[in-house]
C-alpha cells in the first residue's frame, strides 16, 4: 500500500491520547489533538468572565492535558522543540479539520456507546480511504465499526499502544474481518520503522495478546502472595531486574499503571473469557477488592501498594503495604541465597536454571508462577495467536520483559520442566509433547545467524517474518567472531563491513575496548570496507572504566596513565582518520568515552532513545579521550564575523561544564554532540546495526577518502581565558560550586581556550590534545577527584551525572 503519514488527528487528550499526540510529532508528523469541551466553566473562568463559547474555555480539556503530559517524567517529547507541531481543538468546532488528515486514532474513554459515536461523528467528516484506528486495550475491535460504511470498515482496525507510548516499544494490530490486508501489512511497516514499535498482529480476542498473557502473569502472582505468605518487597525482588523484568517489576509497576487499569482489563477477562482454563485466577483476591474500595489505585491516588511520604524530619520515605493488615509500614529488606548467585551471571537465559533450581522463596515463586505461565501460553495457541514467537514479541515490547515465556521456557529446558509442571499440576498443550516426541526440544533455534521459530500447523521451524531487516549480533556469535578480547568482539556482518561490539559490564571503555577499535580498523583497512561501532546491550557506553583510573592515579602510575589516556585520544582520532568509513552506532547510555568516539566518527547512526553527553566533570576530571578537543574545534567553526565569538566558545564549554546529558537523539543533536548531515535516528532499535552497516557502505560505495587533520581550529587564548576564569570565579564566590569545581573548570578552559596564547590564533588538533590530556592528567592527581572516582568506584557506579 503506498500510503504517507504527514498528518495525524488524535481524538482524545486523555492519559493515552496526549501522549500518542506527542510521539507522533517526536517523528516529525503534524498532529491535530482534539477532544470534548467543557460543560461547565471552572472558578478561574468565571472570574475572569468567559463564556461556555470562548475558544479558552472550549479548549482547556485539551489544551490542559497536553500540558500535563509535557511536564511528566519521563518526557513523552524528544525536545520542546516537538511541540510546534501538535494543534489542539474541540470535537465541537474542529471535527470537520480531520478531513485533511491521513491517519484518524480514536483514544476516547474505554465505552463501546461513546466511542460509536465518535465514529458517526468521524464518517461525517472523512475522506474516503482515510485510515482510521482505534487505541482501546478490551473491547472488541469489531463492535466498534458495526453500522459504518464499507469504506470506513475496510480502513479500520485496532492499533493499540501501550503506557507510555514513546518508551513502551509494542504495538498491538488488530485487524477485524473487513479489515484490508493491505493496510495491516502497511501498519506493521509503518509501527516498525518510522514509530520504533515492535509490531504485533494480534486477533481480535479479549485483552489481545499482551495483556491477556501480562494480566494473567500478575493475577497469579496476585493470588501466589496470599498462598505463600510473600510480601510485597519479595515479590518486587523476586520478580524484577534478575529476572529479566524492569526494576519496577511487579507492584510497583502496578502503581504506575495503575492497579483500576489491571482491575479492569481482569474482570474483563473474567466476564469475556469463561472457557479459559485460568478463569478463576482472574477474580481479585480480597486485599486487592479492599484497596480498589480505599482507592488505592497506585500514583494516581498517590498510594497503592507503594505510599511516599515525609518522615519527622522531613526526609521522603517510601512505605510499603502489608497485605495482612493492610497497613503502611517501612520497607524490608529481602535477601535470597537463588539471588545471590544470579548475580554472577550476566546473560538472563542463564539464570533462568538457577531459579528453576532454587531452594528459598526465590526458587519456590518462580516454580509455582512460571510452570503455571507455560502451561497457559500453550493453551493460548491458537486462540489468540498462531505463532508463538508473537507472544514472546509481546511480553518483550509491551510489559519490558528481557525474555517471552517461550524463551524462558527454553531457558529451563522444555523437556526438564515436565515434571515439575505436572507436580506443580500444570499440563502443556499437546501440540508441546507432539513437538517434542518429534525430536524438536526447542521454540527456537538459530541457523545460520537466522533465528527460527517452531511453526506449530507444519511442525517445523521457520524463519520469524520481517527479521532479514535485522541483524542481531547474539545470532552472529556462533560463526561470524573474527578476534575478541575480554572487552568486545570483532564481527563480520557481511559486505566487507566489520562490527566491534563492547562486552564489558556496562559496556565500560578500557584497554581492551580500544584494542579492539584499532584491530578492526587495521583489518577493515586491509582486507574490508569499513567498521561499525555497536552492540545489542543494555546500553552502548557508560563510559571509560574509572577503576583503572583510579588505581593508576592511587599507585601514581602517571607513565602508565598518561599513555593510557594517550590511546584513548589516539583511538578517537583513528575512528576519524582512518581510510575506511566509520560508524558509530549508539543507543540509550552513551556517556564519556562512547560519546567522544560518536564526536568522532564518520557519521553516527543512533537511536532515538540515545542518551549522550560528556560528564567526566562529575568525577572531578575534563573529557581526555578528544572530546575537549573536538568542542574547541566545533567551537572554532561556528564561529562568525558578525557575532561575538566568546558566546560560541561560551556554550561549548558549559555543555561539558554542567555535564549535560541528551534525553533523546534529537536533544543530542541540540545539545551539539551532533553534527548536521553527519548523524540519522533509526526508531527502530531493532533497526539500528543494520541501518548502521547500511551507511558504511553508502559511505563506501561513494568513494570515502581518508580526512586531513585539522591545522586551521581558532582558539581564543588570553581573551577566552579571562571570561572563563571570571565566571569560575563568580560561580564559586556566590557558592554554586566548589573550589574543585572551579579547578576543574579553569583546567577545561584552558584546553578549549588554547592555553595563554596573547590573541586568537589558529592551531592543529594535536596541540589541543596535548593540552587535554596535560589538564586530565594534572586533575588525576587532585586528592578530591580521588575521593570522588573513589566513591563512584566502591558503590558500583557507572560514569555518569
Amino acid at each position: 500500500m503506498m500510503k504517507r503519514i504527514n498528518k495525524v488527528a488524535v481524538l482524545g487528550s486523555g492519559i493515552m491520547g496526549s501522549r500518542i499526540a506527542c510521539h507522533f510529532a517526536n517523528i516529525g508528523v503534524e498532529v491535530l489533538l482534539l477532544d470534548i469541551a467543557p460543560k461547565e466553566l471552572s472558578a478561574e473562568e468565571q472570574a475572569k468572565g468567559l463564556a461556555l463559547t470562548h475558544p479558552t474555555v472550549k479548549n482547556r480539556i485539551v489544551n490542559t492535558a497536553l500540558q500535563t503530559a509535557v511536564k511528566t517524567n519521563p518526557s513523552p517529547i524528544y525536545s520542546q522543540s516537538v511541540l510546534k507541531r501538535i494543534s489542539t481543538g474541540n470535537f465541537e468546532d474542529d471535527m470537520a479539520k480531520i478531513a485533511n488528515y491521513d491517519w484518524i486514532i480514536e483514544v476516547v474513554v474505554e465505552n463501546l456507546g461513546i466511542k460509536q459515536k465518535v465514529f458517526e461523528q468521524v464518517e461525517q467528516f472523512r475522506k474516503p480511504g482515510t485510515l482510521v484506528t482505534s487505541n482501546t486495550s478490551g473491547i472488541p475491535i469489531h463492535m466498534m465499526a458495526e453500522g459504518r460504511s464499507d469504506d470506513f470498515k475496510a480502513n479500520f482496525c485496532g492499533t493499540h499502544f501501550f503506557n507510555p507510548p514513546r518508551y513502551l516499544r509494542l504495538l498491538e494490530i488488530i485487524p477485524t474481518p473487513h479489515t484490508k490486508p493491505e493496510l495491516v501489512d502497511f501498519l506493521m511497516h509503518y509501527g516498525d520503522k518510522f514509530l520504533g514499535k515492535t509490531t504485533v498482529l494480534c486477533k481480535d480476542t479479549p485483552a489481545f495478546i499482551a495483556n491477556r498473557v501480562g494480566v494473567y502473569s500478575i493475577m497469579s502472582l496476585l493470588h501466589l502472595v496470599e498462598k505463600m505468605d510473600l510480601t510485597v518487597e519479595e515479590v518486587d525482588k523476586f520478580t524484577g531486574p534478575a529476572l529479566g523484568r524492569p526494576k519496577s517489576a511487579t507492584f510497583r509497576t502496578t502503581d504506575v499503571v495503575g492497579l483500576d487499569t489491571m482491575i479492569k482489563v481482569s474482570k474483563g477477562l473474567y466476564d469475556n473469557c469463561p472457557d479459559d482454563k485460568a478463569h478463576d485466577l482472574f477474580k481479585l483476591p480480597a486485599y486487592v477488592q479492599k484497596m480498589e474500595a480505599n482507592n488505592w489505585l497506585g500514583d494516581k491516588t498517590k498510594q497503592g501498594f507503594y505510599k511516599k511520604t515525609k518522615s519527622p524530619d522531613g526526609k521522603t520515605e517510601i512505605l510499603a503495604l502489608d497485605l495482612k493488615t493492610l497497613e503502611y509500614r517501612p520497607q524490608q529488606k529481602v535477601k535470597s541465597a537463588t539471588l545471590e548467585i544470579t548475580k554472577t551471571i550476566e546473560k538472563v537465559a542463564d539464570r533462568m536454571k538457577i531459579f528453576a533450581t532454587g531452594k528459598d522463596k526465590a526458587g519456590e515463586l518462580f516454580r509455582a508462577s512460571f510452570f503455571g505461565l507455560f502451561e497457559y501460553v500453550s493453551d493460548r495457541i491458537p486462540e489468540i495467536s498462531d505463532e508463538l514467537y508473537r507472544i514472546d514479541d509481546a511480553m518483550r515490547a509491551g510489559f519490558g520483559w528481557d525474555l517471552g515465556p517461550f524463551e524462558v521456557w527454553d531457558a529451563v529446558g522444555i523437556q526438564a520442566s515436565l515434571d515439575g509442571m505436572k507436580q506443580y499440576g500444570h499440563t502443556p498443550a499437546a501440540w508441546v509433547s507432539e513437538m517434542l516426541a518429534a525430536g524438536h526440544s526447542s521454540f527456537y533455534k538459530i541457523e545460520d545467524g537466522v533465528k527460527k521459530y517452531y511453526d506449530i500447523p507444519s511442525k517445523s521451524y521457520k524463519a520469524i517474518p520481517g527479521t532479514d531487516e535485522f541483524i542481531i549480533l547474539d545470532n552472529l556469535r556462533a560463526n561470524k567472531v573474527l578476534w575478541k578480547n575480554s572487552g568486545a568482539s570483532i564481527i563480520d556482518l557481511g559486505d566487507g563491513i566489520l562490527n566491534v561490539e563492547f562486552h564489558s559490564k556496562m559496556n565500560t571503555i578500557g584497554g581492551d575496548t580500544l584494542s579492539a577499535i584499532n584491530k578492526a580498523i587495521d583489518m577493515a583497512e586491509k582486507d574490508y570496507r569499513g567498521v561499525v561501532i555497536g552492540n545489542d546491550g543494555a546500553n552502548f557506553s557508560a563510559g571509560a572504566n574509572v577503576g583503572m583510573i583510579f588505581m593508576m592515579a592511587v599507585e601514581q602510575e602517571w607513565e602508565e596513565l598518561n599513555m593510557a589516556v594517550r590511546l584513548f585520544q589516539n583511538t578517537s582520532m583513528r575512528i576519524r582518520y582512518s581510510s575506511i568509513p566509520v560508524v558509530v552506532a549508539p543507543h540509550n547510555l552513551t556517556l564519556g568515552g562512547g560519546c567522544e568516539f560518536s564526536l568522532h566518527a564518520d557519521f553516527v547512526q543512533l537511536n532515538a532513545e540515545t542518551y549522550m553527553g560528556l560528564v567526566e566533570f562529575g568525577v572531578g576530571v575534563i573529557p581526555g579521550g578528544g572530546g575537549s578537543k573536538e568542542f574547541a574545534l566545533r567551537a572554532s567553526d561556528e564561529y562568525k564575523a558578525d557575532q561575538i565569538v566568546q558566546n560560541t566558545m561560551k556554550d561549548r564549554f558549559l555543555t561539558i561544564g554542567m555535564a549535560k546529558v541528551s534525553t533523546s537523539a534529537v536533544e543530542a543533536f541540540e545539545l551539539g554532540y551532533l553534527q548536521k548531515d553527519k548523524y540519522a535516528i533509526s526508531m527502530n532499535r531493532s533497526r539500528l546495526i543494520a541501518d548502521a552497516k547500511a551507511k558504511a557502505i553508502e559511505l563506501a560505495d561513494a568513494g570515502y577518502t581518508k580526512p586531513v587533520q585539522r591545522k586551521d581550529i581558532k582558539v581564543l587564548g588570553k581573551q577566552g581565558l579571562g571570561i572563563v576564569y571570571a565566571g569560575a570565579n563568580t560561580m564559586y564566590s556566590g557558592n554554586y560550586i566548589s573550589e574543585h569545581d572551579k579547578k576543574i573548570s579553569e583546567k577545561l578552559g584552558w584546553v578549549m581556550c588554547g592555553g595563554d596564547l596573547s590573541s586568537p590564533t589558529e592551531v592543529t588538533e594535536q596541540y589541543l590534545l596535548d593540552l587535554e590530556r596535560e589538564a586530565f592528567l594534572s586533575l588525576c592527581g587532585e586528592r578530591k577527584t580521588l575521593e570522588r572516582i573513589q566513591s563512584i568506584v566502591t558503590k558500583g557506579k557507572p560514569l555518569r551525572n
